[in-house]
């Protein structure tokens, strides 16, 4: 379950997915892997566990939510988006400690709003969840007031993240 690693986006110091800095959050890395498609490699911690051994399924959620949006930022690392829906399927129990796979796909990009999906996959390929999404693009007024340098919005070179 190896990332064909083409890019890699930008993560943030706080976001409670992404944000590196969060000792408390899940401190994701997500990489372009083709057109229109990212992916992420994770293991998810026991501490993030709802029943013994099974993620938490907010967890999972938060996982897919994110993958989602970012999908969006592939071409432009700054394009915010809320998400307006988000439909989750749980297929299979997803286990912790387990090297798992998030792929995020786009669908369709009408501009102020757009459609995203993304699996999480098991060790074996095995499809657990799934979600498909509605986004809107932020407000011009809210993105004049995001400080992306105090946000720790960049990408962070994995030697980097690692040391």
């Amino acid at each position: 379950m190896t990332i064909n690693k083409i890019t890699k986006l930008p993560n943030s110091r706080y976001c409670f997915v992404c944000g590196l800095e969060n000792d408390h959050g899940l401190q994701l890395h997500f990489y372009k892997s083709g057109p229109d498609t990212i992916e992420v490699n994770y293991s998810v911690p026991d501490h993030f566990q709802g029943y013994p051994g099974v993620v938490h399924g907010g967890i999972v959620a938060s996982m897919l939510d994110e993958v989602v949006g970012r999908v969006f930022m592939i071409d432009d690392p700054d394009r915010f988006m809320y998400t307006a829906k988000l439909t989750t399927r749980y297929r299979k129990n997803v286990p912790t400690e387990t090297p798992l796979r998030v792929v995020g796909q786009v669908v369709k990009d009408r501009g102020r709003t757009a459609e995203s999906k993304a699996f999480l996959y098991g060790p074996d390929d095995e499809l657990l969840a799934e979600a498909e999404a509605l986004l809107v693009t932020l407000p011009e007024e809210i993105l004049e007031d995001v400080d992306k340098e105090e946000l720790g919005w960049r990408v962070y070179p994995d030697e980097e993240v690692q040391a």
